[in-house]
């Protein structure tokens, strides 16, 4: 699984695939189906301290 890769909880990665920071992920019922290939997404936060300074 994602999280299980990206060493982050289950919930976290469906807030990932929610806000669509996943690209490829597909919800089917209540399934997220993440790609194998798929890299862990860049945190938003690191790019909103960049812009402040």
């Amino acid at each position: 699984m994602a999280n299980e890769r990206w060493g982050v909880s289950a919930r976290q990665r469906n807030y990932y695939c929610v806000a669509n920071r996943i690209p490829g992920a597909v919800k089917m019922a209540t399934l997220w189906f993440i790609p194998r290939n798929t890299k862990y997404p860049v945190d938003g936060r690191l790019k909103q301290v960049k812009e402040a300074m």
